[in-house]
């Protein structure tokens, strides 16, 4: 199936019995959430990629909201990030990520719910072009929380967790976040966070679905002008 982003007055394909699809964005951070749990669970599936700037009616049928992700699955349709990894991850027992500790389970949840005071910097670092200093010193105090909480390998200790995925998309962004300010992430203020870097590059989930700094940044460079390339990198001949 192609990758390329299906757009208003598209045919939606139609879906085989039994198999799992995702309607994604090839770099919306929260469909790659999706993507890394069912890439870790081994889970079959296939993928149907939007444009969500001219948002198909079938795909609005699906989810009002007109967000991705969206796991259909057996007649049934789920929507939003962590809703859809919560029910994969249950419906589907191999290579669990959610803590069998009920306190790792409640610890790891405080941490994903807080993550947008991390997120929201971020995007406000990327749209002031790095140029505002107190912006991204706000990015860094936001960080501070996670690399205090970092105190193993990964978040859910010795083994990869769903919060390790869940915030590692904006981890992998950190790359073009660089570019723009000249800046890497500090390793002497963020040793952990910077060594669990490292780890996530090397998980097989993660080298499934990472894009490269330079498909990040034709993919931003592209949707600053209002116009994103949903479909950069890929064969315009496919």
């Amino acid at each position: 199936m192609s990758q390329k982003a299906l757009a208003k007055g598209s045919t939606l394909p139609p879906l085989e019995k039994g198999k799992l699809r995702l309607y994604s964005m090839r770099f919306c951070p929260y469909a790659q959430r999706t993507r890394l749990v069912l890439e870790h669970k081994n889970i079959p599936y296939e993928t149907i990629n939007v444009n969500l700037k001219e948002k198909p009616d079938w795909f609005l049928e699906k989810n009002p909201l007109g967000l991705v992700p969206i796991v259909e699955h057996d007649d049934k349709i789920v929507y939003e990030s962590a809703v859809c990894d919560d029910y994969l991850d249950e419906l589907f027992k191999t290579n669990p990520l959610t803590p069998a500790d009920v306190y790792r389970k409640a610890r790891e949840r405080i941490l994903a719910d807080g993550f947008h005071k991390v997120t929201t910097p971020f995007y406000k670092v990327l749209r002031s072009k790095g140029q505002d200093k107190e912006l991204l010193e706000e990015f860094y105090k936001a960080l501070d929380r996670y690399e205090k909480d970092l105190t193993e390998p990964f978040f859910g200790g010795n083994n990869l967790s769903m919060l390790d995925y869940h915030l590692w998309p904006w981890f992998e962004r950190l790359g073009i976040m660089a570019r723009i300010t000249g800046q890497a992430l500090p390793k002497d203020r963020f040793p952990c966070l910077s060594a669990w870097m490292d780890r996530m590059y090397e998980q097989p989930a993660v080298r499934k679905t990472v894009f490269s700094d330079d498909m990040h940044g034709a993919f931003l460079s592209s949707f600053a002008t209002g116009t994103p390339d949903y479909d950069v990198g890929l064969d315009a001949n496919l």
